[in-house]
């Protein structure tokens, strides 16, 4: 059994699964809770799942972007199961495991997270000949600089603003593929069937040392109820 763990954004997800199936996922919005409802509804999730603590042997997170207190509290949790049970973590990018769903269509695919101040976390990915590529790795942009670098018909997929999805539509036209609200949910069945894919092929990170992606760094108002963040976390 696998553990998928995603405290990205103020949308979290949790899933357990075998090599075949999704056994049990839960999706809820909790704001900035995350270190408060995390272990309980994981609780919960194994108890759907019929599931023991002990039987997880592989934990899979996502490590971002997304919010600097979600991350710390799913990457440390993730972490802390897998030195506990012995067992391998995979890391996956936020931004991949919100493309992914849409590999099927062969089309590029820009996922995209809120960033403040009009500001966007961005990547894209492609289901191509070669398989599964990251064609651009995450980095902070502008949905007007999305717009303007975007040449071919794209998918925009992830927690795009309705403001964002008008910008968008208004400047590409037809060459913005826009999902329904249902499509664009960030799941973490998927999170849990990419990071099998990279167990199976013999790829897993090293516990100690995973981190989060960050990509900006912490606003001051983010140390009141917060230990600082590390020198790796930066």
């Amino acid at each position: 059994m696998y553990l998928a763990i995603d405290t990205s954004t103020d949308t979290a997800g949790i899933a357990i699964a075998d090599e075949f199936n999704i056994l049990a996922e839960l999706l809820w919005s909790c704001g900035q809770n995350h270190s408060v409802e995390l272990m309980p509804r994981m609780a919960r999730l194994l108890e759907n799942a019929r599931v023991k603590f002990e039987d997880i042997k592989g934990v899979f997170v996502a490590i971002g972007p997304g919010s600097f207190n979600g991350l710390r509290v799913g990457v440390s949790t993730a972490k802390g199961i897998a030195f506990s049970l012995d067992v391998p973590i995979v890391g996956i990018s936020t931004l991949e495991m919100t493309a992914y769903p849409h590999s099927y269509t062969k089309l590029p695919i820009c996922p995209v997270i809120n960033a403040g101040r009009r500001e966007v976390a961005a990547a894209l990915f492609q289901q191509t000949d070669s398989g599964w590529q990251k064609i651009k790795a995450e980095h902070i942009t502008t949905i007007e600089k999305l717009c303007r670098e975007t040449e071919t018909q794209t998918i925009f997929c992830g927690e795009l603003k309705q403001s964002a999805i008008e910008e968008l539509t208004q400047e590409l036209g037809e060459k913005a593929v826009i999902p329904p609200p249902s499509a664009r949910l960030r799941r973490s069945g998927f999170l849990a069937e990419l990071g099998y894919i990279r167990l199976k092929s013999g790829v897993c990170d090293n516990t100690a040392a995973l981190q989060p992606i960050y990509l900006k760094k912490p606003p001051i108002t983010q140390h009141k109820n917060m230990a600082p963040l590390t020198a790796d976390e930066m």
